[in-house]
């Protein structure tokens, strides 16, 4: 598994440099700068050309990008245009409000998911199974932004059970501890749900082909045939070697962790990364979004790492093939 680290801490440097290359790249090609984006109908040509001047956008883009590499290697994400902060203190405060969403999210995948696989496969192609096979399907093909609507006009417009928006309500800073808590909560209900309902058919689709192939497999035959009682069956035997696709699940669900959801965190106006990069890039803000896909892809790197380690846990047999 050491092997494994280091191959693919290796391959962490060239490839988050890669993908922002190839970000600033398609950034810059696209028209306008951040000058443009301003709504003001009072600023002058010569103002927004002095604007320009003033974040370096009127330097060529190999200028920029030479600025920005050095930059980067000192620790130096730069400063934003839109938030006027530095790069990093805007993404640090926009990360744990989308590892709290999408952590939620991924939890709920992962319950959810493996119940209904677990409850499929009880009663393979029975009335039960075919259901969750339904169900499944049809929230794996829905529409994250569509889920999302239909959740705010049945639960927040309609019978106004939770809020539409935001992470906090507007007094929430003068609630108790508790009070506070149940306020975020409150909030958190409908996004970690989207989140994770598309996410828990995904998985339970896939577990519950696992749990079929490692249900018709010998060893489980021969268990079988000693007595074992089903429901012993499906969870000792039968799950461990299903959750080999739930591990590579998790891998991939990492980026998502660290990046955070822009459809989800943008209907829902959670201010996380997500919003962040949203917003990032319609205010064509070169600094932020550089940032914002760095972390990004570092988190895809690092989560096939995690996956391939989780994957040796799991599985044996996988440590001698890597």
């Amino acid at each position: 598994m050491k092997r494994i680290a280091l191959r693919r801490l290796a391959a962490l440097v060239p490839l988050v440099w890669l993908v922002a290359t190839l970000t600033f790249v398609v950034v810059q090609a696209a028209p306008g700068s951040y000058a443009d984006t301003i709504d003001n109908p009072r600023l002058s040509p010569e103002t927004r050309d002095a604007i320009r001047a003033h974040y370096g956008l009127d330097r060529s883009a190999g200028e920029q990008y030479l600025s920005w590499l050095r930059a980067v290697v000192t620790g130096d994400l730069g400063t934003s245009f839109l938030y006027r902060e530095p790069v990093t203190k805007v993404l640090s405060r926009a990360l744990p409000p989308t590892l709290l969403l999408a952590g939620s999210g991924l939890l709920l995948t992962l319950v959810l998911g493996l119940a209904l696989a677990m409850a499929a496969v009880r009663h393979p192609n029975g009335w039960s199974d075919r259901f969750i096979t339904v169900l499944s399907l049809t929230l794996y093909g829905v529409p994250s932004f569509w889920l999302a609507g239909m959740l705010i006009l049945i639960f927040s417009v309609s019978l106004g059970w939770f809020p539409a928006s935001h992470m906090h309500s507007v007094n929430a800073a003068r609630l108790s501890g508790i009070a506070s808590l149940a306020d975020l909560l409150h909030h958190l209900f409908l996004p970690a749900i989207c989140l994770g309902l598309v996410g828990a058919a995904g998985t339970a689709r896939y577990v519950r082909a696992t749990l079929l192939d490692v249900q018709a497999s010998r060893f489980m035959l021969a268990a079988r045939a000693r007595g074992i009682p089903n429901h012993r069956l499906l969870l000792v035997h039968a799950l461990r070697p299903a959750l080999l696709p739930v591990v590579t699940l998790l891998g991939l669900a990492l980026p998502l962790l660290v990046s955070g959801s822009v459809v989800i965190e943008t209907i829902f106006s959670w201010p996380g990364m997500g919003q962040v990069a949203f917003n990032a890039a319609r205010a064509r803000d070169i600094p932020l979004i550089l940032g914002a896909t760095l972390i990004g892809a570092a988190a895809v790197v690092l989560g096939n790492l995690v996956a391939d380690i989780l994957y040796a846990v799991v599985d044996p047999r996988a440590r001698g093939e890597q």
